[in-house]
């Protein structure tokens, strides 16, 4: 089951279908995977809380994932984005709300299925998984951009 709870209206009101385009994402990136997860659509206030509490970083951020233990099964964790963040983001890399949200959500939900993105071999790998299941979605690369950039 995957469980959306929209906290600021913001993201209805800019995506309508945002339930729609996070449970596609969260669905492609668990595949066969067994399991519970939840997704917070929340304001930046609230993921910077998060943030700061969790990690020490008192700072908003794109996506936090927050992996659940084992004895939790069969939860997996929760994964919360920040509306005006993601908005500046997806703006900024010239993508559509609903394509970035999409890339946001694929990639918490591969933290909690274990995937990180460490070191750069775990990059690439994440990464690789990453665009086989957005293309599966028809979200183009998002790392393209990046890639020519530094190309």
């Amino acid at each position: 089951m995957i469980e959306i709870e929209v906290e600021d209206a913001a993201w209805t009101a800019a995506l309508p279908e945002v339930e729609a385009v996070v449970l596609r994402a969260a669905k492609a990136a668990l595949g066969t995977v067994e399991g519970d997860v939840v997704v917070l659509l929340t304001d930046d206030a609230g993921v910077r809380d998060l943030n700061a509490r969790f990690r020490d970083k008192d700072r908003p951020t794109n996506v936090l994932s927050f992996p659940a233990a084992e004895s939790a099964f069969p939860h997996l964790g929760d994964v919360v984005l920040g509306y005006a963040y993601c908005t500046a983001e997806a703006e900024a890399q010239g993508k559509t709300l609903s394509d970035h949200l999409s890339h946001l959500v694929v990639h918490g939900v591969l933290h909690l299925l274990g995937r990180d993105h460490e070191d750069d071999a775990e990059a690439e790998e994440m990464e690789a998984e990453e665009r086989e299941i957005l293309a599966g979605l028809n979200v183009a690369d998002p790392y393209a951009v990046e890639r020519e950039a530094n190309a």
